[in-house]
């Protein structure tokens, strides 16, 4: 399988990587075994983070015993230098590890500050000083912070949301951490699950050599998608360039990326879901929405407060409140005409 160099980490990575993420969602027998098959298919290196519930425990279960041929990823949102030792701490026993190759900051709001004694930056150089962590990045989802980070040259990768509805804006900072020599992680390669041409997302990640796409895999036909494609290895084709030319045009402008930092809702909306709903109505299999549980759910839009915390928790600017309102006036119209189709 492909390994490209993750910048002046030295690192080298399989270009098909493993999101932890949603293991999270499935039994830790399932996860084990869907984490061992991608071992076992070459992929070798595996991003997760603190937050993501159980994902790091079942992450470190299925890599015990092949930890050595494997390249591992955490996260820490912390804000201050004791609650990130802690999480670090906790990574490593989660891990089953005694060193986590690549720590990275958690979407932090901005840089944290390498000079503050007290600081979570400052926690990560004494993990790094005892050799706890090797290597240390950033994640975020603001273009400012991301374009700060590569000016700083205080961070050895940036993982950021990457796909071919990507502007003219998010492709500079792969060309600047290519200066830099900053490794380029991207997530959201599917742009949370709009995307459902994986041939073509592939093909597209394949144009940009410093970029390397981590896949969230929950189930195991998605494993078996990009292991066969990986060996395939397609490039664009006029036929998949005119898939995403048509994606392009159908999702240009503000559309969710179901990133999930606009939540909690205080009220309870699956924000993530609903702010996207019009779009997973037409671009994916509709029967689920259809039913009665989401109907409930899609009304529970009509108890928003507007107390605009979602709003102001949004890495992309988006107005939820007022987007909300629309898919769901999208959602009851195809509603009245599909309903019956569930």
């Amino acid at each position: 399988m492909e390994k490209v160099r993750l910048g002046r980490t030295e690192l080298m990575v399989t270009k098909t990587a493993f999101g932890a993420l949603p293991i999270q969602r499935i039994p830790t027998a399932d996860a084990v075994k869907l984490v061992r098959r991608a071992v076992d298919g070459g992929i070798n290196y595996f991003d997760t983070a603190n937050m993501y519930t159980d994902s790091e425990e079942k992450l470190g279960e299925a890599l015990e015993g092949v930890r050595q041929n494997v390249v591992i990823s955490t996260k820490s949102g912390g804000g201050d230098k004791k609650t990130v030792l802690s999480h670090i701490e906790k990574s490593l026993r989660s891990l089953r590890t005694d060193y986590i190759d690549l720590f990275q900051f958690h979407n932090p709001a901005k840089l944290p500050d390498i000079n503050d004694p007290d600081g979570p930056f400052a926690a990560a150089l004494e993990m790094k000083e005892k050799g706890y962590i090797r290597h240390i990045g950033i994640t975020n989802h603001r273009l400012a912070v991301a374009q700060e980070a590569i000016r700083s040259g205080n961070f050895e990768t940036l993982q950021f949301p990457f796909c071919y509805l990507t502007t003219e804006k998010e492709l500079g900072l792969v060309e600047g951490c290519a200066k830099a020599d900053m490794g380029y992680i991207a997530m959201k390669g599917l742009s949370g699950g709009l995307l459902n041409n994986a041939e073509a997302c592939y093909a597209f990640m394949q144009e940009y050599p410093n970029v390397v796409p981590i896949w969230g895999i929950q189930h195991e036909w998605e494993l078996d998608q990009w292991l066969e494609l990986t060996e395939r290895n397609p490039r664009l084709t006029p036929e998949l360039r005119a898939v995403i030319e048509t994606d392009r045009k159908d999702l240009a402008g503000s559309f969710c990326r179901s990133c999930g930092y606009c939540l909690p809702c205080a009220t309870g909306i699956d924000i993530p879901q609903a702010a996207r709903m019009s779009a997973l109505l037409r671009r994916s299999p509709y029967q689920p929405y259809m039913t009665d549980a989401w109907h409930e759910k899609m009304h529970q839009i009509e108890n928003c407060v507007h107390c605009g915390a979602c709003k102001s928790r949004c890495p992309y600017g988006l107005d939820t409140p007022n987007l909300l309102v629309e898919m769901l006036k999208d959602y009851d119209a195809f509603y009245a005409e599909h309903r019956n189709d569930a």
